[in-house]
């Protein structure tokens, strides 16, 4: 687990993953050497899909000890690696909202 993130605000969750993907966006055409996302982007395809299941499998755990912080430290991990399998598969935020609406009806 990396260091919890202190002075959390609440914000627009819209705006906010708007706001990075489009950062992550940016990341495609940056050196892998010296960009994490970079990296994720264009680097072996197995790399990115593991971490998924990693970040996934902290918020389990995080879950089980009820720790409410941890939780939400580690879902902002897996939002983020989530964005970078979108952004890798070109699957655009606005294709997710109609899928997520689609579900809704």
């Amino acid at each position: 687990m990396g260091v919890r993130t202190d002075n959390i605000q609440p914000g627009d969750i819209g705006e906010t993953l708007g706001a990075l993907a489009k950062t992550i966006h940016g990341r495609r055409g940056a050196s892998p050497q010296e960009s994490y996302t970079a990296r994720l982007l264009t680097d072996v395809e197995d790399e990115l899909l593991k971490k998924i299941v990693e970040e996934a499998g902290e918020v389990v755990m995080a879950c089980k000890d009820r720790d409410r912080e941890h939780i939400r430290y580690e879902a902002g991990d897996l939002a983020y690696h989530l964005l970078v399998v979108l952004e890798r598969y070109e699957i655009p935020l606005d294709e997710l909202a109609g899928e997520l609406n689609a579900r809704m009806k």
